[in-house]
């Protein structure tokens, strides 16, 4: 079957070990990668014909690199825009100077060692989003200005995938290399003018025949069909699919190209990291065991102090400069694609690509255990040094005392401090947001900026002297680590939290919650009550009905003392009551 059961064989082998990745909490392209390194030649030698996989594979490359251009937002960069734009360029800057001077240590000659800069330069996306989601950081401040960087590291892949392979060529000088910039420029000016207008076009007369198929191939033409087009006009394959998505990415039709292009990047995207590994050469690794430990070890406390130098240097302060580098100190899948370049093109040899390889897998590994270390890592470097000032809005200037705090500066939030300011009951919210900050600084709302999952910040709060504390925030894993970190500073307080389902009311009440709240739950319970007076029910059979089932999915919060008490005020509740207005001189 030639090709086609290679492709079979990838796919078993990519399922089972992205499964086993899964099960072990890493991202499933490690998976993948290690049923490359399986099937291929330098293991079982399962798939014979590892070059025609390779070709597929491009194209892998060029779907991936068009739905980051789908998925390309400012508005994302919005929140930390500074360091997003001009912050990055001077991380990538020096850690391609720290990886071409760890090169040469390692004894590579000039031209391997840039390339070495280059790659070890990026991070990983999918291992940070998946380790942020898996953990519970996901929304913090710290994530968005990880997943800011992210962004415009995965732009800087398009200019390294022209200018790396330049440097390999002695009869490429500056000016060449210059008259591919020019090129590049005149595409995108090109795509910007024309393709603005004309791919929109295109797409809304495909989509007004509601054809799911034809929108599909027509999505999946454009992307590739242009990048086709790059390739001919002497550009990267990639860069220009990577201009089709951004260009295709704002028009009203971006959100379901990228939906439906999804399934097919993935699969496209399994033959990429498959084939990556295939290329890995176990033996080799074996050999080299000394020389990968310590480049890992150079490579990712380099990049850990310089992403929190940078986060710094733009003015981030408290936990997030530590938070960054234990979060991007990786070396990322794109990193792959740069060195299937370079090898292709002959300016790395077998050996730099497998150790590149290597650390970025080792890398990837690390990731979680690395992030989960920034708590502890926090706590023994304010113990030492003492924390940074908190930002703070409208606080009294009696200071915090037998006050509400409210973690989250949401909506939710912002509507409880809006009562709380009409009833004149004390209280400070928790924001990390700086977009929410504003808006409660404008409202008048007393608010403290920061991670209000990190003590110091629950300390600005004054959540030792507090009454109350309300967590407002949605993310269930976030919820459980503010409610655990407000009872570390003061074990007696009274705590509400925003519950996501039964099973996390549970686990709220074995950390000491005193009452919690499941607002999908509220809303279909205010739903089903609306429905049931339209259907004649009587006012008071709907309150007890509610009641009850309300009742019933609080249960865990309560002992059983508070069941009796709670089944009282239900048995209260089945009185019919009725208000009388009586004249002044009845």
């Amino acid at each position: 079957m030639g090709i086609a059961a290679d492709i079979i064989l990838i796919v078993i082998a990519a399922l089972i070990c992205g499964a086993v990745a899964h099960r072990l909490q890493q991202p499933v392209i490690l998976g993948y990668i290690v049923a490359g390194v399986v099937l291929g030649p330098w293991v079982t030698g399962s798939v014979t014909d590892v070059h025609e996989l390779e070709l597929l594979a491009e194209i892998g490359v060029a779907l991936l690199l068009f739905a980051i251009g789908l998925e390309f937002s400012f508005g994302k960069l919005r929140p930390v825009r500074r360091i997003a734009i001009f912050g990055t360029p001077i991380q990538l800057a020096l850690s391609m100077a720290w990886g071409y001077g760890v090169g040469r240590w390692l004894g590579m000659e000039t031209l391997p060692a840039l390339w070495f800069g280059g790659m070890i330069s990026i991070s990983s996306t999918m291992v940070l989003l998946r380790t942020l989601m898996s953990q519970g950081w996901m929304g913090t401040l710290s994530s968005r200005l990880m997943i800011g960087m992210l962004i415009v590291q995965d732009l800087a892949v398009v200019p390294l995938l022209i200018i790396l392979p330049g440097l390999g060529k002695p009869d490429v000088g500056l000016a060449e290399l210059g008259f591919a910039g020019l090129k590049a420029a005149a595409f995108l000016v090109l795509m910007i003018v024309v393709g603005v207008r004309l791919i929109p076009a295109i797409l809304r007369a495909i989509a007004g025949w509601n054809s799911r198929e034809l929108f599909l191939l027509t999505v999946t033409a454009l992307g590739l069909g242009i990048g086709y087009g790059t390739y001919l006009f002497g550009l990267s394959f990639a860069f220009g699919a990577f201009v089709a998505g951004m260009v295709l990415s704002e028009s009203d039709y971006g959100h379901q190209a990228l939906s439906d292009i999804i399934p097919l990047r993935d699969l496209f995207g399994l033959l990429f990291f498959a084939s990556v590994g295939m290329l890995l050469d176990p033996v080799w690794l074996l050999s080299h065991m000394l020389e990968v430990a310590i480049a890992v070890l150079l490579i990712g406390v380099g990049k850990g102090v310089i992403f929190a130098g940078v986060s710094r240097l733009f003015g981030y302060g408290n936990v997030i400069p530590l938070a960054t580098g234990l979060g991007l100190f990786q070396v990322g899948e794109f990193s792959f694609v740069l060195a299937r370049v370079g090898r292709e093109t002959g300016a790395i040899s077998q050996e730099l690509y497998s150790l590149t390889l290597t650390i970025a897998l080792v890398t990837m590994f690390l990731t979680p255990l690395a992030t989960r270390l920034t708590a502890p890592l926090y706590g023994l470097l304010q113990r030492r040094t003492g924390s940074d000032p908190m930002a703070t809005v409208n606080l009294p200037n009696d200071g915090l005392h037998d006050h509400v705090v409210i973690a989250g500066g949401g909506r939710v939030g912002q509507h409880i401090a809006g009562i709380l300011k009409r009833l004149e009951i004390r209280f400070v919210l928790i924001e990390l947001n700086h977009v929410r900050l504003e808006e409660c600084q404008t409202a008048g709302y007393p608010a403290v900026y920061g991670d209000a999952t990190q003590t110091v910040v629950l300390e600005a709060a004054g959540v030792e002297a507090a009454r109350l504390l309300m967590v407002t925030v949605p993310n269930a894993i976030l919820a459980l680590q503010v409610t655990s970190a407000a009872r570390q500073v003061n074990d007696d307080l009274h705590v509400i939290a925003r519950a996501a389902d039964a099973e996390q009311l549970q686990a709220l009440h074995e950390r000491g919650v005193y009452e919690a709240v499941q607002p999908e739950f509220e809303a279909s319970l205010e739903f089903l009550r609306q429905a049931l007076i339209h259907l004649d029910f009587l006012p008071g059979q709907v309150e007890r009905f509610t009641d009850t089932v309300r009742h019933e999915l609080y249960s865990p919060l309560y002992t059983e003392g508070d069941a009796r008490a709670v089944e009282e005020l239900l048995a209260t509740n089945g009185l019919e009551l009725a208000w009388i207005e009586l004249p002044p001189h009845s």
